[in-house]
């Protein structure tokens, strides 16, 4: 079972993104921010990692661009999801090191083909 880490300061969002995920047999681990998801990614290294934008603290573009920048956390693929939906922020997103970029709410099959997409490689 593919494991992923959700970063994100939302119960609600986590609870709804945790229920989807696990209908479709991940596992999941969570973060409540930037610098708790940076910090459990090196230590759980999920499979797959979804970062939201806006969070306290360390934003979610901070985290990809320390993600992908760290060798222990390099090869770990990053879909953003977020509210922001301005193409200016999709863009810079993938330029931070994400794989991908969705917009909240999030659609449960998208979400899975982005998901199913990035791991396949």
């Amino acid at each position: 079972m593919p494991q992923v880490l959700i970063v994100d300061d939302s119960p609600t969002e986590t609870h709804v993104l945790t229920t989807i995920l696990t209908r479709h047999g991940f596992t999941v681990v969570n973060a409540t921010n930037g610098e708790a998801g940076i910090a459990t990614a090196k230590e759980v290294k999920p499979d797959l990692i979804l970062m939201d934008v806006v969070m306290p603290g360390m934003n979610g573009f901070q985290a990809t661009r320390q993600l992908s920048k760290d060798p222990a956390t390099s090869s770990i693929p990053v879909i953003m999801v977020t509210t922001k939906d301005q193409e200016t922020d999709r863009v810079w997103g993938l330029r931070q090191g994400a794989k991908d970029y969705l917009t909240k709410p999030v659609n449960e099959q998208e979400l899975i083909e982005k998901i199913n997409y990035v791991l396949a490689g």
